[in-house]
């Protein structure tokens, strides 16, 4: 399983100057999307953590059908990294998809700007998707704790870094699968960038997954640049393209 021991911090103890959160989180909107689940609004940033075309529809196409299901079979247990933990979407429907593979998931999520808990206890996701099941599920994602692993299913284990990714060493050769869901480039840059995409190479597993919504030239370029194989493959409703990259084996 993944302990806390597989990356470590590049700062011993995080500064309050380090944790304070931004003002352009100070406002933040709910507004609900085309197939009737929920989205946050960043009017500071003029940027959406969902598509407005669908968020639930976006999330299962790009990171669990272009990627979770991309997984072999064989492989029983799984290490995923996700970059932009956010509204805790991608994770609900990864441990949802979890219990029904029976395949165990070690879920490290990195979000250096949590959202507050009340708005999380607005979203709807779990009521769109059903099931008193899924609303278990997502309420212990958000009240679980940061740094520590939690085991919050038989096939589920959570760990919740609040920090950037720069600041966070990952051993090589860790991951199976990354959700890279950072807000776009235009917004986050230092993000979407070569030496970026070259970490996460390192850290992904021979024949390793990478997949994300953008399709832009230079994510294309630098995911290239970083060692990566790319594949674009359809893209949910209002989107033409998304991106699916594989570390193949031999190279890194």
């Amino acid at each position: 399983m993944i302990s806390r021991f597989v990356y470590e911090t590049k700062i011993e103890h995080y500064l309050p100057e380090y944790l304070k959160k931004p003002e352009y989180l100070d406002k933040i909107l709910l507004e609900t999307t085309a197939d009737g689940s929920h989205t946050l609004f960043v009017p500071g940033l003029n940027e959406h953590y969902h598509s407005t075309n669908g968020a639930l529809q976006e999330s299962e196409l790009v990171f669990i059908h272009n990627g979770l299901h991309h997984i072999p079979e064989c492989i029983k247990e799984i290490n995923l990294l996700e970059i932009g933990f956010g509204t805790g979407l991608n994770a609900l429907l990864t441990e949802l998809e979890a219990k029904k593979q029976r395949r165990k998931i070690n879920y490290v999520a990195v979000e250096p700007e949590p959202i507050d808990q009340e708005i999380l206890e607005k979203l709807n996701y779990a009521s769109v998707i059903g099931g008193t099941e899924a609303m278990g599920y997502f309420k212990k994602l958000h009240t679980s704790g940061w740094t520590y692993p939690e085991f919050l299913s038989d096939y589920f284990i959570i760990s919740k870094l609040q920090a950037r990714l720069q600041d966070i060493n990952l051993r090589d050769e860790q991951f199976h699968l990354v959700f890279f869901d950072a807000f776009g480039p235009g917004v986050q840059p230092e993000l979407w960038t070569e030496e970026i995409f070259a970490q996460l190479f390192k850290c992904l597993k021979p024949d390793g997954i990478l997949v994300t919504y953008s399709c832009k030239g230079t994510v294309k370029r630098a995911l290239k640049s970083a060692g990566f194989t790319i594949e674009k493959l359809p893209g949910p409703a209002g989107k033409r393209e998304v991106l699916r990259a594989m570390k193949s084996r031999g190279l890194g």
